[in-house]
Formats: structure tokens, C-alpha cells, sequence
């Protein structure tokens, strides 16, 4: 087995990348800091579309919380079709892109919501 310690593939220097859709712990990770990051700014964007500025919540808010909600329900969806490995991982960075884009949307509902910038 000394042979076989390391992976080399015909090149000189050991390669650790990840066989056939192997997710890494960096890779693990990044996936989990981006994940809970979006996860608590789209509850605390829900919250404050309910509570904020005041209680009856406005109809423009609610509205906002509805289309928050399905964008994020289209990246659970996806999300769990890459986890169970129906998606190629070329799909990673379109799932980024749609967390990022709902991050921006959560933010710009947050600054609507708390009257910034009046």
C-alpha cells in the first residue's frame, strides 16, 4: 500500500481533489456559513415584514415576505436536489447566485422596511 498512499494522476505533485461529486470540509463549510447567513436574514426579513413599523402590517410588506418566501423556496428546492446529487456540481454557482440575489432582495426589504433613508 505504500504505492498507493497518494493520488498523483500522472503528474508530479498529489492531487486532492474530490472523486465523482465528493463535496470536501471546505467545501462543507462554505456551504454551511452561506446557508445559515441566508437562512437568518430571510427570518429576520420575514419578522420585520410582519412586526415593523407598526402592527397592522402593511399589504406592500406582506407582499415583499410572500416573493422572499418563494424565491427562497425555489433555492430549497434546488439546494436539495444538489444534496441528494440529481444536480451536477456545475449547479453549485447557480445556487450561490440565487442566494445572493435573495440576500440583496432581504436587504433591500429590511431598508424599506425600517424607513432608512427618509
Amino acid at each position: 500500500m505504500e504505492g498507493f498512499s497518494t493520488r498523483t494522476y500522472g503528474t508530479s505533485a498529489p492531487d486532492h481533489r474530490p472523486l465523482f461529486g465528493e463535496t470536501s470540509a471546505r467545501d462543507r463549510i462554505i456551504n454551511l456559513i452561506v446557508g445559515s447567513f441566508t437562512c437568518l436574514l430571510i427570518l429576520v426579513t420575514l419578522i420585520s415584514a410582519f412586526v415593523f413599523p407598526h402592527l397592522p402590517p402593511k399589504p406592500l410588506n406582506i407582499f415583499f415576505a410572500v416573493c422572499i418566501f418563494l424565491s427562497s423556496a425555489t433555492a430549497c428546492i434546488l439546494i436539495y436536489w444538489y444534496r441528494q446529487g440529481d444536480l451536477e456540481p456545475k449547479f453549485r454557482s447557480l445556487i450561490y447566485y440565487i442566494l445572493f440575489s435573495i440576500t440583496m432582495l432581504c436587504v433591500c426589504a429590511n431598508l424599506y422596511f425600517h424607513d432608512v433613508g427618509r
